[in-house]
């Protein structure tokens, strides 16, 4: 069953659906928040509400469209609204395990390597780190992305470029420190 199917199931009311969709998104909307937030009890938090909000809003969802599209739309207004509330600044961040796509070992080199990627992530502005997330991490289109941001897609490729030209100096300079 696809997901936008599942969807329209829990939109008429057949709740129990909701745990099919909770399993497909949970683990990657986990990882959006997580590296959103960098701090793994609101990434919790924000993870339990956001499948509450599926819930509670699910005749907001329009028939035909992406679920993923819909619900990462959701988690990123509960981002903006998180940051609002808490008034985090980025020197507050803690470094964080993010919890792996897949459950295998990984060697040190490449654990050592994102925990430097997750450092310099960091140091990128709260936008800047969005944006990475939903294109990289989370593999939306960036036409996904320009309508979230009320933009057009060349604009969003062009600041995904420049982010990620911004990032790589960064993450290098990090290297040369060590």
């Amino acid at each position: 069953m696809t997901d936008e199917q599942l969807m329209s199931l829990v939109k008429s009311g057949k709740l129990d659906y909701l745990n099919e969709l909770f399993s497909r998104f949970s683990k990657r909307i986990y990882n959006y928040f997580l590296k959103s937030t960098m701090e793994k009890a609101d990434s919790d938090d924000l993870t339990q509400e956001l499948f509450i909000r599926v819930m509670k809003y699910r005749n907001s969802y329009k028939e035909g469209h992406s679920v993923q599209f819909w619900i990462f739309q959701i988690a990123r207004n509960m981002i903006k609204d998180h940051f609002r509330k808490m008034k985090i600044h980025k020197d507050q961040f803690n470094p964080v395990e993010v919890m792996p796509e897949r459950l295998e070992d990984r060697d040190e080199q490449l654990i050592e390597q994102e925990m430097k990627l997750h450092r310099a992530m960091k140091e990128l502005t709260d936008e800047k780190r969005e944006l990475l997330v939903l294109s990289k991490f989370q593999g939306l289109k960036y036409e996904q992305i320009a309508k979230m941001r009320d933009t057009t897609v060349s604009n969003i490729k062009v600041q995904v470029h420049r982010t990620i030209k911004e990032l790589k100096e960064v993450y290098f300079e990090l290297s040369e420190d060590e």
